[in-house]
């Protein structure tokens, strides 16, 4: 079992301002030592109330356009029942509904399947919480029979 299964964290600073931070080398980096070469699963989980995993377009603006639709989405005022932290922090326990806290995804051949556009992102708009972890897991597949 030790082969088919392996993990590993990944402390991310996302610093005081709402991010999507590409974290698709850390996941290419992860397998090439996890997969070996393998067929299996990524799974990719952030463990916090207030982030969300991302599978987007990155570098020619859809990462500022996921955020402003989240603004337009989950405005950050005095509307949410959750009232502690920053002005509208209670929005950022809404946004795993909308961006959810993880991700499943194909791994063939050790290397993550992704589109030619696709990256994996950590989405936070917690001003609140400077530093985030993202626990990355490979599942191998069972062998060759």
């Amino acid at each position: 079992m030790s082969d088919a299964f392996t993990t590993r964290v990944l402390n991310v600073a996302t610093g005081s301002r709402e991010r999507v931070v590409d974290i698709t080398g850390d996941c290419e980096s992860f397998l090439r030592e996890a997969a070996a070469g393998r067929d299996g699963l990524l799974n990719v989980f952030v463990p916090h109330a207030t982030a969300g995993i991302a599978v987007i377009e990155t570098g020619a603006g859809s990462d500022d356009d996921l955020l402003a639709a989240l603004h337009t989405l989950l405005p950050a005022d005095d509307r949410w029942q959750h009232r502690h932290g920053s002005p509208g922090h209670g929005r950022d326990h809404v946004l795993p509904a909308f961006v959810p806290p993880h991700a499943t995804l194909p791994v063939l051949g050790g290397r993550l399947e992704l589109g030619t556009w696709q990256s994996v992102c950590l989405v936070d708009t917690n001003r609140d919480n400077p530093d985030r972890k993202v626990r990355l897991s490979f599942l191998g597949g069972a062998g060759e029979i």
